[in-house]
């Protein structure tokens, strides 16, 4: 009796070419990861009165300002700016892994950090 399907067992070879591309492609990812996580973003906002550091792991590093913009009675302006220049140092941390991402994955959206094979 002739077999039917055409496989005889194991994967076919299309198959485990596309495997070994996808182990690939997954251990480039988390190299990847782990250079982006090791680098600093920084951003400032008021001209330069208030500097936020941010790593790729997302944690404030560190939080500068110049000695003119401390107003005891400005406090709200100071949050205000310690706030803008944080969300700007994260915004360019995200551009900068989302770029690093795309290029890994050929810009197959939704695919990077938890793909997983």
């Amino acid at each position: 009796m002739a077999k039917r399907g055409g496989f005889s067992g194991g994967m076919p070879g299309n198959m485990n070419n596309i495997m070994k591309q996808a182990q690939r492609m997954q251990r480039q990812m988390e190299e990847t990861t782990k250079e982006l996580e090791a680098k600093e973003y920084t951003a400032s906002a008021g001209g330069g009165a208030v500097t936020v550091t941010v790593s790729g792991k997302k944690e404030v590093v560190s939080v500068k300002l110049s000695e003119e913009i401390v107003d005891p009675d400005d406090i709200e302006m100071l949050q205000d700016l310690i706030v803008a220049a944080t969300n700007e140092a994260l915004r360019t941390m995200e551009e900068d892994s989302s770029s690093a991402m795309s290029k890994l994955t050929g810009g197959l959206g939704g695919m990077g950090g938890g793909f997983l094979f």
